[in-house]
């Protein structure tokens, strides 16, 4: 059950982002802003020398991430009680150079309410718990990509 019946989107898809349809979604008539994380897939990378990335493969356990995904929903919303909807969504399968990967969104009624606070923290929150992973591949062949971050014992 949502907070005050405050909207709160998560999800893990196949399916394209699509922007306004996630904005509608965690939108109230009270809402007057909106911060917005989206990565993206770069198609050149400095990561131990520059190297192209010609697609990433992205995989997930999706019930074990929804499920940290609404975990970090519920720390947002602790640590702002502003913030109105919240959306985070993760895409997998095959994504190709300047595509969308994910979003972070969260609405409030003010700019000044820890609205782009929120929204960095989830996007920093989901890549530290939420079990999403990633393969780069390129002209010549491809490798898994690791996160530095050890998750502490409870997360």
């Amino acid at each position: 059950m949502e907070p005050l019946n405050l909207p709160t989107v998560f999800a893990v898809t196949e399916d394209e982002l699509d922007l306004n349809a996630l904005l509608d979604r965690i939108t109230l008539a009270s809402t007057g802003a909106a911060a917005i994380f989206t990565g993206m897939v770069r198609g050149q990378t400095v990561r131990g020398g520059e190297h192209e990335t010609v697609y990433l493969e992205y995989e997930a356990y999706r019930p074990m991430a929804e499920a940290k995904m609404a975990q970090v929903a519920d720390e947002i919303r602790s640590r702002w009680p502003s913030v109105e909807g919240i959306a985070i969504v993760q895409r997998v399968g095959r994504l190709y150079p300047r595509t969308p990967t994910v979003l972070i969104a969260c609405t409030a009624a003010h700019r000044n309410t820890g609205v782009f606070d929120a929204a960095r923290y989830g996007i920093d929150r989901l890549k530290e718990i939420v079990p999403v992973w990633k393969k780069e591949i390129g002209p010549d062949g491809g490798e898994w990509v690791e996160g530095d971050y050890i998750p502490k014992p409870g997360e």
